[in-house]
This record gives structure tokens, sequence and C-alpha cells, in this order.
């Protein structure tokens, strides 16, 4: 999952993908992470509000660190997920020419809107969006795999 600074939305999207996936029992099948497109916030916790307001739903992003996209990523997954289309545009310019695996796409059907400079309710707004994604994505996972 891919952001701008890593601390708000991919982190968010990273913690909730990986509970959603351990709960249907899949998360052995699958690697999650998150980077940012920035440099800004690179070895920085995710946003004190992303933290608090995650928890309250039972999301740890405690242990997560803000890094950046590396070249190396477009090898190493099979997907990079943005979390709205300026993000998309910038994965899509850093992706190397001719010899990425990783398809690059959106993380959900509308754009995850920036929470950092809104308030508290951009926060809530995110984790709804991201929630109704991350069980999209699962439930592909466990189409794609025939598990239930």
């Amino acid at each position: 999952m891919v952001c701008l600074g890593n601390i708000c939305r991919s982190p968010t999207a990273e913690a909730v993908l990986r509970a959603k996936l351990e709960a249907a029992g899949l998360a052995q099948h699958v690697v999650v992470d998150s980077a940012g497109t920035g440099d800004w916030h690179v070895g920085s916790p995710p946003d004190p509000r992303s933290q608090r307001h995650a928890a309250k739903r039972g999301y740890d992003l405690s242990s997560l660190r803000g890094r950046q996209v590396a070249e190396a990523d477009f090898h190493h997954f099979d997907l990079i997920l943005a979390m709205d289309d300026d993000n998309l545009a910038d994965l899509r310019r850093l992706a190397p020419p001719g010899s990425s695996r990783a398809e690059v796409r959106l993380f959900a059907a509308t754009a995850v809107p920036d929470p950092y400079t809104g308030s508290a309710a951009g926060f809530e707004q995110v984790l709804d969006l991201v929630e109704s994604a991350a069980d999209a994505w699962v439930q592909n996972l466990v189409d794609r795999l025939g598990t239930s």
C-alpha cells in the first residue's frame, strides 16, 4: 500500500489488511507492506491520530515505520496499491521501465483521501474506506485460492 508520506493512509491499510487476512486464515499467503512516494517520514511511526483512530477499531499501527518506495519493491511485490490517483501516477513514474514484476493499481474503488491536514472525521473516513477495500481484496484472494 502506498500513500504520500507513509504515516496515515498506507500504514492504516497495511494494518487493516493484515488483520483481515489473519482473520480469514490467509496471512501466510500474502506479504503486506506499506511505503510512501515521498521521503519526509522515513523511519517515523504512523501519525498519532492514525494510531489513535485505528486502535479504537482494534488495529495496532505502533510497530510500523515510514519508508519510501524503492525500485526493489517493483521486483518483490506482485501488486503495489496506491491510495489515490496522484500516488498512482507517481508509482507509474517510479516503476523501472520494462522490468517490473508488480502491477500498479488503486487500493480502493474510490480515492482514499489524505487526512493529514483535516479533522478527526478524515481519519475515520480513511478507516471506513480502507476496511471496505481490504474486505474486497480478502474476498478476491479467497476466490482465487478457492478457500472459505
